[in-house]
């Protein structure tokens, strides 16, 4: 079997669950095909650089699949029906990134640091104890 990256781009006004369920249907042709999915990340609603048929805005997602040429052509032909996607891209990889995107990895970092640490106030008291 083929490794792939594949990415969708789907309407700005459906919901982030409809986005989910459309990602679950990929993953369904997918496995019923005899493939695999290693790792899907949503990456939310983005705005785009320039309009998209008739959208300024997208939900992104990405998935690493180990797949069939056949199922993902079946991936593409259901894609190209499904009116709530804009646009896809499927990239036949040597091997399959499994670790976070630097996009949702950027965004861990954030996360971690606007929030304040529980822990970070205790270290201090712990090693005036010793």
């Amino acid at each position: 079997m083929a490794l792939y990256e594949h990415t969708v781009m789907s309407r700005q006004d459906i919901s982030a669950q409809q986005a989910e369920q459309l990602n679950d249907t990929i993953k369904g042709l997918i496995e019923e095909a005899g493939g695999t999915v290693a790792k899907i990340e949503y990456w939310g609603l983005r705005n785009l650089t320039y309009r998209v048929k008739k959208n300024r805005k997208a939900h992104y997602s990405l998935l690493a699949v180990d797949a069939p040429p056949a199922a993902m052509a079946e991936v593409e032909r259901q894609l190209s029906i499904n009116e709530d996607v804009l646009r896809w891209l499927t990239v036949r990889v040597e091997e399959l990134d499994l670790e976070l995107s630097p996009l949702l990895a950027r965004r861990e970092r954030e996360r971690e640091r606007s929030t304040p640490r529980s822990d970070d106030n205790a270290a201090p008291a712990a090693a005036s104890a010793e």
